[in-house]
Order: C-alpha cells, then sequence, then structure tokens
C-alpha cells in the first residue's frame, strides 16, 4: 500500500463527509483498524497533517497509534511523537516465541522490549499492551510468564482478548481442516481469571471486560465508545455513528480508493437504530464496563440469579458483573434485554 496513495484516499475521504477547516473538533483521536504503524515515521506524521487540515485538537487530546513492536524504531517513535502521538497500543500477543510463530507474528519478545524503550526514549508515556490468552493447548506457552513479562515493562494499560476462529479466516480453514482444535472453556475462563488477579494485585483496575488500566490511564477513546457517543470515522471498512445512525465503508482498500478517486461514496452500508436497537446496545455496552448499569427494580428483580450465582452486584443502584459474570456477557446481555422486554 503506497503511503501517498493512502493518505490521498483519506484526504478525499474528509472533503467527500465535508470535514473541513474547524468544523470537527476531536478530544480523541485513533490510528488503528490494521497496522498504520507500517506508514513509518514519515507516514504517520503525513497522515496527522492531512487530518489537521481538517480538524482540531488541543495538546491535552488523546491521540493514539496502534503499532506492531517490529515496525517502532528509534526515528520512527520520535517522529510519532514530534508529530503529535501522545498514546501507543503495541501488539505484543505473547512472549512465546513457538505462539509467535504459530500466530504468524513476524516480531520475537526482544522487539517488545526494544520497541517499548524507544517508545519511551521518544517521550511516548502512555503505552498499552495486547495479549492474547486461550491459545489451543497444541501451542507451547506460558500466560502467566506472559503476564509477568508484560507487567516487568510498565506499561499503564494491558488489553487481553480471547483467541476466537471465525471462518473464511487462516484459523477458521486450519479448523475445517481438522488441524487446530480449540481451547476448552475452561482453559478461556482459567487464563482470564488468572490475569484478573495477577494484574488486581499489581495495582490495575479491571475497568471494561477486556481491558485493564493503572489509575488515571483509562484509554479515552475506547471509553467514548462504550458510553455511546457519536464518534467520525475514516478509512477502509472505517465505521461510523452519529448517535442514530451507523454506516461503515468499503472494505477493500483497492475499492475505497477507486471510489473516493471518481468520487463515489465509499459508503456500503448503513442502518438506523430503533429504540429497542438502542436499549440493547445500552445494555449491553453498560454491563461490559465496571461502572454497570442503572436498572430499575422489574430488572433488578430479574437478574437477582446472576447475583446468587456470582456473576454480579449491586452498588449504589448499579448492576456490575463480577469477573465470572464478565466471562458470560454475551449470554447476561442478551438475557437482560429479554427481561426488559417483557
Amino acid at each position: 500500500m503506497p503511503v501517498a496513495d493512502y493518505i490521498d484516499g483519506i484526504r478525499r475521504e474528509l472533503e467527500f463527509h465535508g470535514v473541513t477547516g474547524d468544523r470537527l473538533e476531536l478530544d480523541t483521536l485513533y490510528l488503528g483498524g490494521g497496522t498504520p504503524s507500517r506508514l513509518g515515521g514519515a507516514g504517520v506524521a503525513e497522515l496527522l497533517e492531512t487530518i489537521r487540515e481538517h480538524a482540531r485538537w488541543t495538546d491535552l487530546a488523546e491521540v493514539t497509534l496502534e503499532a506492531n513492536p517490529d515496525d517502532v524504531t528509534a526515528a520512527c517513535a520520535r517522529r510519532w511523537h514530534d508529530a503529535g502521538i501522545n498514546r501507543v497500543s503495541l501488539g505484543a500477543q505473547t512472549f512465546s516465541a513457538p505462539a509467535l510463530e504459530w500466530m504468524r507474528r513476524t516480531h520475537d519478545a526482544h522487539q517488545i522490549e526494544v520497541a517499548v524503550a524507544h517508545l519511551r526514549d521518544a517521550g511516548i508515556a502512555q503505552l498499552s499492551l495486547d495479549l492474547i490468552f486461550a491459545l489451543p493447548d497444541s501451542v507451547p506457552r506460558d500466560w502467566g510468564n506472559d503476564l509477568e513479562r508484560a507487567l516487568t515493562l510498565r506499561p499503564n494499560h494491558i488489553s487481553l482478548y480471547g483467541l476466537t476462529v471465525e471462518p473464511h479466516t487462516p484459523l477458521g480453514h486450519w479448523r475445517a481442516r481438522g488441524e487446530l482444535t480449540e481451547s476448552p472453556d475452561t482453559r478461556y475462563e482459567h487464563d482470564f481469571l488468572h490475569a484478573h488477579s495477577t494484574l488486581g494485585e499489581a495495582g490495575f483496575e479491571h475497568y471494561e471486560v477486556s481491558s485493564y488500566a493503572l489509575p488515571g490511564a483509562r484509554a479515552r477513546h475506547n471509553s467514548s465508545y462504550w458510553r455511546h457517543v457519536a464518534y467520525a470515522a475514516v478509512g477502509p471498512a472505517a465505521h461510523r455513528f452519529d448517535g442514530a445512525r451507523r454506516s461503515w465503508n468499503v472494505a477493500p482498500y483497492a475499492e475505497w480508493l477507486r471510489r473516493l478517486r471518481a468520487a463515489e461514496s465509499p459508503i456500503d452500508g448503513e442502518e438506523l437504530l430503533t429504540p429497542a436497537d438502542v436499549a440493547a446496545e445500552r445494555a449491553y455496552v453498560g454491563l461490559r464496563t465496571s461502572d454497570g448499569l442503572v436498572l430499575n427494580e422489574e430488572i433488578m428483580a430479574g437478574t437477582a440469579r446472576w447475583r446468587d450465582a456470582g456473576w454480579a452486584r449491586i452498588v449504589n443502584d448499579r448492576l456490575q458483573l463480577t469477573a465470572l459474570g464478565w466471562l458470560r456477557l454475551d449470554a447476561l446481555a442478551a438475557d437482560l434485554t429479554h427481561v426488559g422486554s417483557r
């Protein structure tokens, strides 16, 4: 993907949506949805400058870049910092060499440590590490060691993602051919609860089902999604939300760029949320955060069995899921929506 072509596409899409001058003021800006660190130091700087032509943000805004460890050089880190990046989400995934090879990752554990050092030396203090848990039993990996090695790097934020196998992906094809056996639910639960305990003892707040942060280091950008606020987005497969309607772009990069260069809409689809949709989504995002969900008496009564099972608790008229409850988030959210619709 040529950097100049990609940035030209971003510029064209911002103009297509009529985002010009000071019309858009940003509290957070997130460069992600792929591997934007592949743009390099100069490419990320040019991308931010292009966005500045159409929007504005202050030095207090959270500006995050998703990065692969092997993309982080000393020069790139300095250029990112000077361009305005103040937070990096680093895709470490694991410190196990066999597991990294199995994931087809192009970095090793040493590169994770080097990347963190480069980012800190450049002045980027806000650092999040992504880790994946619940790998198949056939993949050599010590989850406890991964957590300890992550903590020695002193990030102020850690995101945990359980491995999921989706159709039409390499993992999905391996499973279909019988070359992959997913980890059992007991492994998923064990890894999640082990991380919950380890990170809690290290002073991290479990403020969202997959997110842990030291005090004051919660991700403002992701928290905005969970509060159901409006957000703008550009790029291939980008999703946006205006408070009532969602729309999304075509996913293939070549088609996204072709449409913009032909002055055609890059939007591939949209949906208008009904009041029932909004209620269901508010229930879901409320349950996935430590703030919990404000409930009326009817719904409180309908979720009594959750509390009896140790999946939830009531704190100041809010229903908050426990770690055991977060393991059952999807089912509980569906159950809650059913209770509220009776």
